[in-house]
């Protein structure tokens, strides 16, 4: 046994040497289809890659705007009974991304492609496939240092500084209709809140208005009380609201919900024991008539001094919002503006040339190989006939029998 191992090893050697060695003659018979074939393919390559219209590619970068989370936790404080709601509007984690998806919107690339008439450039039938094209030679990335880097490809280089620009001016406008930043969501909550109280505040002035004001009215002069129910119904008003914007990101057993939850039924014990004393007053008047009289126009008038109160207390808070907004700096900063490049960006004509001829290197050694191994094949009866039967089911496969 280990005479035949010793007699089959190098007879096993001898083998592998004889392969290698066929190998490499078949690559030397093959040597000239092996060298001018792949020259040949990349020279046309090459030539082919001078009648392709060039495509230049136009490069900006710019800064998103940055939040200052410091400024806005300070402003929690500073609110007053609405103090809340600045901790429910929570900053953006990643801006970059968010602003990178901006860009990708169908809103934002529908006014590039009416803008510049896209469809017809790229002689798109619907606005889809414009906006495919349009995504394809437009691309956004965000890097480490914060900065967003636009690049737009097109065949005229002054096009392609314009598509870039556009987009950034086009991401303007549309920033300017969303609430982004944590200033931004404040300040479009307070504009909301001081609508209605605005209209709310013109309701009670018009019901006030209509009830009239008698002598025995005047003299009680009830301004002096109704302002207080007034401030105290707004106070309470204030701390409900803020209440449901902690429920939001508070859990009803932290410390800071508990507090506030004390200070609301505080302030209500306040306005149940105001409300009550007012209606003593009311009792004690000169007459049934008379107390009916003012009855109505003390509560319309506490209602005008309520609205009156929230619509102060909310044109404060909604100040503060859009100054901390302008502050907070929401604004694109452009670093480098588009130009029209001077270079095309393709084709890349050697580039081009290279992967052709190594591409074709490839290929033509793989068929000087495949076809030497047929060739041998024919010699061998068994591969032969493995061939044959190859052959007869590959035209049984394409019903050819």
């Amino acid at each position: 046994m280990t005479e035949n191992t010793q007699q089959n090893g190098p007879a096993q050697d001898q083998d592998d040497e004889i392969s290698l060695l066929d190998l490499l003659q078949v690559i030397v018979d093959n040597l000239r289809l092996l060298v001018l074939g792949p020259l040949a393919v990349g020279i046309l390559a090459l030539g082919i890659s001078f009648l392709v219209t060039p495509t230049f590619t136009a490069k900006t970068v710019f800064l998103p705007p940055q939040q200052q989370q410091s400024a806005a936790a300070s402003m929690i404080a500073s609110l007053g009974s609405l103090g809340g709601l600045a901790g429910a509007a929570a900053g953006l984690k990643n801006p970059a991304d968010q602003y990178l998806a901006y860009m990708k919107s169908v809103t934002l690339q529908n006014a590039i492609i009416d803008r510049f008439k896209l469809m017809e450039r790229y002689k798109a039938k619907f606005k889809e496939d414009a906006r495919k094209q349009l995504t394809t030679n437009v691309r956004a990335s965000s890097g480490k240092d914060g900065l967003i880097s636009l690049d737009a490809d097109d065949e005229d280089p002054q096009f392609a500084a314009d598509l870039a620009n556009a987009h950034v001016e086009e991401l303007r406008k549309l920033l300017g209709t969303l609430a982004v930043t944590e200033a931004q969501q404040r300040r479009l909550f307070f504009e909301k809140q001081l609508n209605q109280a605005k209209n709310n505040l013109a309701q009670a002035d018009s019901a006030l208005r209509s009830t009239g004001v008698s002598e025995s009215v005047l003299k009680s002069n009830p301004a002096s009380a109704v302002a207080a129910v007034a401030g105290l119904r707004a106070q309470v008003t204030a701390q409900e609201v803020k209440l449901g914007a902690m429920r939001g990101y508070l859990a009803e057993t932290a410390p800071e919900f508990k507090q506030a939850l004390n200070e609301l039924a505080n302030l209500r014990a306040q306005l149940a024991k105001q409300a009550q004393s007012d209606g003593d007053t009311l009792a004690s008047g000169k007459g049934a008539k008379d107390a009916a009289g003012q009855g109505d126009y003390v509560s319309k008038y506490r209602e005008y001094k309520y609205q009156e109160a929230l619509f102060e207390l909310f044109t404060k808070q909604y100040e503060i919002a859009r100054v901390d907004e302008a502050r907070e700096g929401a604004v694109i900063q452009v670093l480098d503006v588009a130009t029209p490049p001077e270079h095309k960006a393709k084709p890349q004509k050697a580039l081009v040339a290279v992967i052709a001829t190594l591409a074709a290197g490839f290929a033509l050694l793989l068929f000087v190989f495949v076809r030497q191994a047929l060739r041998n094949a024919k010699g061998d009866q068994e591969t032969a006939s493995k061939v044959a039967q190859l052959k007869a089911s590959w035209q049984r496969a394409l019903g050819r029998t």
